[in-house]
C-alpha cells in the first residue's frame, strides 16, 4: 500500500528519537557529548554549522558513517536544515546497527533561531580545488591541510632579500592572511636579491611594492601591510593574532625583539639569516624547542654585526634560505613533517654543503626559561651597527 510523503515522515518520526536544539546544546556540554553529523549539501553549509559538527552529504552518509562515528554504540546526533532529512537518515543508520542515534528537530535553522552560535569553517571552493590541486593531492596536505592554510595568518618581518621569496611562496600556497612589515623603500641596489620589487617600483615603499606583487600572484588572499619600524612600543600589537612570525631581518636588535615578543605571545618564529654565500634557517619557540636567546643570549658587539650593505651578499642565497623559511612555515601550519625546531640548518653555497647543528633549550635562558630574567621588551638599538 502506497503512502504519501507526510505520512511516511510521520511514521518515521514516530519510530525514532528526536531531540530539540536546546537538548543538543546541553548534551554538547556534557561528558557524553554526541558526534554531530550535518548531512546538508555543500552549498547549504555557507551559512554556518553547529560548532564541532562533521559534515557529509546525505547521499554519502551510509558509506561514511563508520569513519565519522566509529563504534555502533556511539552517541550520534544527525542534523540537516530543518529536521526532515535527518529523521529519515536516522532510520537508515539504525538499520546499519547504530543504536544510539537521534535526529535534531528543527535542524541548523532551529539552532540559529534559538540564538545559538554557528561556526563558519574555511571551505574549499571549486576554484580553490583547481588552484591548489597539485598540493592538495599530497598525502601530508589533503583538503584539510589546504583549509588550514587558507585560515592561517603569517607575518613576514621584512620585504627584503629573505622576505621576498618567503612571502611569494606563502602567497602562492594560499596562506589566507599574509602580513608584511617594512619601513624601507625599494632601491636599485637591492633589486639583485629583493625579487618582489621591480625597476618601476624604485623609490616606492617596499610594503606597497610587495602588496602589488603578491596580489598579482594570488588575489584571493588578504595582504596586510605595516609601513613601520618594529620596536617595543608596537611589536606586541602587530604580532597579536598571527599564527607564525617569519624573521627575515638583517639586524640583531630586531631579531632579539622578534624573539622576545614571540616567546611572550607563544608564537613560533621561523628564523633565517644570510651572509656572503652562506645562510642559516631554524625554527624557534615551537614544539617545546629553544628560542633564539637559547643560542645567543646577548647581541654581539657592533663590529660583528655588518649589514648586507656593508658585507655584501649573493642574491640567490636569499632565494634558497627564504624558500626554506617558507617550507618550514607551511609545515608548521599544516602539522606535517619534522620541523627545524632544535636544529639549525646551515648552507654553504660555495661548496654547496648543508650541515645541521642540534640545539637545546637553555634551562637558564633569560627569556624562555621557567624563571625568566627578561619579562619586558627591550630595544637593543645601541648594540647594533644600524643607522637610526
Amino acid at each position: 500500500m502506497s503512502v504519501s510523503f507526510p505520512d511516511l515522515l510521520a511514521q518515521t518520526k514516530a519510530g525514532i528519537e528526536e531531540i530539540s536544539v536546546t537538548e543538543l546544546q546541553d548534551r554538547l556540554h556534557s561528558s557524553d557529548a554526541p558526534v554531530v553529523i550535518d548531512i546538508r549539501e555543500p552549498d547549504e553549509l555557507e551559512g554556518g554549522q553547529i560548532p564541532g559538527s562533521k559534515t557529509v552529504p546525505r547521499g554519502f552518509l551510509e558509506m561514511r558513517i563508520e569513519s565519522l562515528a566509529g563504534s555502533r554504540d556511539a552517541a550520534i546526533a544527525i542534523t540537516c536544515a530543518g529536521g526532515t532529512r535527518s529523521a529519515l537518515a536516522v532510520e537508515s543508520v539504525r538499520r546499519l546497527g547504530y543504536t544510539n542515534v537521534v535526529s535534531v528537530a528543527g535542524g541548523v535553522g532551529g539552532w540559529s533561531r534559538a540564538g545559538f552560535e554557528l561556526e563558519h569553517p574555511v571551505r574549499l571552493t571549486n576554484h580553490d580545488k583547481a588552484r591548489y590541486g597539485r598540493q592538495i593531492i599530497l598525502p601530508q596536505m589533503g583538503e584539510e591541510g589546504q583549509k588550514k592554510l587558507l585560515g592561517a595568518k603569517v607575518l613576514c618581518i621584512g620585504a627584503g632579500g629573505l622576505g621576498c621569496p618567503t612571502s611569494l611562496y606563502l602567497a602562492a600556497a594560499g596562506v589566507g592572511t599574509l602580513g608584511i612589515v617594512d619601513n624601507d623603500k625599494a632601491d636599485l641596489s637591492n633589486l639583485h636579491r629583493q625579487i618582489l620589487h621591480g625597476e618601476d617600483m624604485v623609490g616606492t615603499p617596499k610594503v606597497d611594492s610587495a602588496k602589488a606583487r603578491l596580489s598579482a600572484i594570488n588575489s584571493d588572499i588578504n595582504i596586510k601591510t605595516y609601513e613601520t619600524r618594529l620596536d617595543s612600543s608596537n611589536v606586541m600589537e602587530i604580532f597579536s593574532g598571527y599564527d607564525v612570525i617569519v624573521d627575515g631581518t638583517d639586524n640583531f636588535p630586531t631579531r632579539y625583539l622578534i624573539n622576545d615578543a614571540c616567546v611572550m605571545l607563544g608564537i613560533p618564529n621561523v628564523h633565517g639569516s644570510i651572509f656572503h654565500f652562506d645562510g642559516q634557517v631554524s625554527v624557534f619557540n615551537a614544539d617545546g624547542g629553544p628560542c633564539y636567546r637559547c643560542l645567543y643570549p646577548e647581541p654581539p658587539p657592533p663590529e660583528l654585526a655588518p649589514s648586507c650593505a656593508e658585507a655584501g651578499v649573493m642574491g640567490a642565497i636569499c632565494g634558497v634560505i627564504g624558500s626554506l623559511q617558507a617550507l618550514e612555515t607551511l609545515k608548521l601550519l599544516i602539522g606535517a613533517g619534522e620541523k627545524l625546531s632544535g636544529r639549525v640548518l646551515s648552507v654553504d653555497a660555495l661548496t654547496m654543503t648543508f650541515r645541521q647543528l642540534k640545539t637545546r633549550r637553555d634551562p637558564n635562558c633569560p627569556v624562555c626559561s621557567e624563571h625568566p630574567e627578561i619579562t619586558e621588551l627591550i630595544d637593543y638599538e645601541e648594540f647594533c651597527s644600524l643607522n637610526a
